[in-house]
C-alpha cells in the first residue's frame, strides 16, 4: 500500500511538472495579446522627409501607441517620396501590400499634395485654376478606387484620413484650392464607414522655419504637430 501510495504521488508529481511545462511554452511562443498593427500609406509627408531625427509622424505614432496603449504597435510604412494618388493606387494593387491589407488594425492615409502640386505644373508660385480642376477630378477618381480597395480587402479596420497643408499659408489663392481639395476630399471619405477625416491645415497658418525643413516638409517639431492633432482627433 505505501509503495502504491509512493508510485501514485510521484505520477502526479509528473504530470504537473509536464502540464506546467507545457503551459510555460505555449506562453513562451504566443504572441502578445495586444499585438496591433499599422499600415501607413502616401507620400513624403508619411515617409518622413524632413525630420532629422528620422521619425516622422509615422514613427512617433508607433512609439506614442506603443507607450499608452500598453500593446506592441508594429507600423508598416508604405510611405513614398513624391508619389501621387495614381502611384498609390498602383501600388495598393501589388501583391506585397495587398497582402498585407487584410491584417491592419489602424490605416493612416496622407496622400494628395504632389497631385495639387503637379496638376499646377511642378509648383505652387503661381495658381492655374483650369489646371489644378483636371488634376483634382483625377485626384478624386484615384481616391475612391484607392479607398474602395482598402475596404475590399479590409471591411472593419479604421482609416485615418489626414487633410492637406497649406505650404504657402500667406498665399490667398493656394489657401483656397487646399480648402476645396480637403473639403471634397472629406465629401468622398463621409460616404465610407470607419473613416475619419483629420484636418492639418489649422496646424500651420503661418510659415515659420520652427516648424519646417523647407519649403513643404515639416521638421520634427512640425512632424510632431501632425501626431498631437492626430492622437486629439482619433481616440485610440
Amino acid at each position: 500500500m505505501k509503495k502504491t501510495l509512493i508510485n501514485t504521488a510521484g505520477l502526479i508529481v509528473i504530470i504537473v511538472i509536464g502540464v506546467g511545462l507545457v503551459s510555460w511554452n505555449q506562453t513562451k511562443n504566443a504572441s502578445p495579446e495586444n499585438n496591433e498593427k499599422m499600415i501607413a500609406l502616401g507620400d513624403s509627408l508619411t515617409y518622413g522627409i524632413g525630420d532629422q531625427s528620422g521619425h516622422g509622424y509615422v514613427e512617433n505614432m508607433e512609439q506614442l501607441l506603443s507607450e499608452n496603449k500598453n500593446a506592441e504597435i508594429q507600423v508598416e510604412n508604405y510611405g513614398i517620396p513624391d508619389q501621387q494618388t495614381n502611384g498609390l493606387l498602383k501600388q495598393v494593387q501589388q501583391t506585397d501590400v495587398k497582402s498585407d491589407l487584410p491584417s491592419a488594425d489602424y490605416f493612416i492615409l496622407f496622400i494628395g499634395t504632389n497631385d495639387l502640386i503637379e496638376s499646377n505644373g511642378g509648383d505652387l508660385t503661381s495658381v492655374s485654376e483650369k489646371d489644378i480642376e483636371a488634376g483634382k477630378a483625377d485626384y478624386e477618381d484615384n481616391l475612391k478606387e484607392i479607398l474602395k480597395i482598402i475596404r475590399d480587402q479590409n471591411e472593419d479596420a479604421p482609416i485615418l484620413f489626414l487633410g492637406l497643408y497649406n505650404p504657402y499659408p500667406d498665399s490667398e489663392e493656394i489657401e483656397e484650392e487646399v480648402v476645396s481639395w480637403n473639403d471634397n476630399s472629406q465629401t468622398i471619405v463621409d460616404d465610407y464607414e470607419g473613416i475619419k477625416f483629420i484636418s492639418t491645415n489649422d496646424l500651420f497658418k503661418e510659415k515659420s522655419m520652427e516648424y519646417f525643413s523647407d519649403a513643404l516638409h515639416p521638421n520634427k517639431k512640425g512632424y510632431d504637430l501632425i501626431t498631437e492633432k492626430i492622437v486629439e482627433e482619433y481616440d485610440f
